[in-house]
């Protein structure tokens, strides 16, 4: 299996394409097909029918789609700047993710 640095519930910024510039939380890592699923970023417009079984309405839904992975970039808290992740390993053995450009440990 791959293995990203980037997970779910990260801040991240998008530096290629239609959306270049924003900044929102990653929803869903898609290992398969190497993408993110971003909030509120790659918004397209879907046209759905009614289900009722679901409950749901028919008609024109937005909704985001989801990006490739080398799209987007790692938003470090502490500093605010978009950095690539590192890994070390603490003391006691765990390893840990940090921001390269502030060196702070990721949560």
């Amino acid at each position: 299996m791959k293995m990203f640095r980037i997970r779910k519930d990260d801040k991240v910024i998008i530096v290629a394409g239609k959306d270049k510039g924003k900044v929102g939380k990653v929803l869903k890592v898609l290992r398969k097909k190497d993408r993110v699923l971003v909030e509120k970023v790659n918004m397209v417009k879907r046209h759905t029918k009614p289900n009722p079984y679901q409950q749901q309405p028919g008609g024109i839904v937005e909704k985001e789609m989801p990006i490739h992975i080398s799209n987007v970039m790692f938003m470090c808290s502490a500093c605010a700047k978009p950095s690539r992740v590192g890994y070390r390993y603490s003391d006691d053995g765990k390893k840990i993710r940090f921001c390269k450009k502030c060196n702070e440990n990721i949560a």
